[in-house]
């Protein structure tokens, strides 16, 4: 047994697996109870940076039993379906980072400043050419 960050006593992990996804961490241990039998913790790590530059890290985690796999697959599968085919694969948080519409205006301002330039280009001919 080992103690966890609240204070707990838990269980050390039988397998684990992890995955890394930016400021994001996270954890999938298989654990045993009491009984010897298993089950499956998942832990989300989010890693915060201080305004001194020093960082603290947040934690959650999920407890899943062996009774409720079928149920929890079946409802994950469904939601992440569903996302996929509303939204598809792209990832749009992108457009949310602090400097994300100063960029989108930039790049749109060069984007109508070219195509100005060409048409400006393209009609600015003199019948003398003809």
């Amino acid at each position: 047994m080992i103690m966890s960050d609240n204070g707990t006593m838990e269980r050390e992990e039988i397998f684990s697996k992890v995955l890394r996804a930016g400021r994001r961490t996270y954890f999938f241990d298989v654990r045993a109870t009491k009984a010897d039998d298993y089950y499956l913790t998942i832990t989300e790590s989010k890693k915060f940076t201080n305004e001194d530059g020093s960082f603290h890290y947040k934690k959650h985690k999920i407890y899943l039993y062996k009774e409720d796999f079928a149920g929890f697959n079946e409802i994950l599968k469904e939601m992440t379906d569903y996302i996929l085919e509303e939204k598809g694969q792209e990832v749009i948080s992108d457009r949310h980072q602090k400097n994300f519409k100063k960029e989108y205006e930039e790049e749109t301002a060069t984007a109508d400043k070219e195509k100005s330039g060409t048409a400006a280009k393209f009609t600015d001919i003199s019948f003398d050419d003809i």
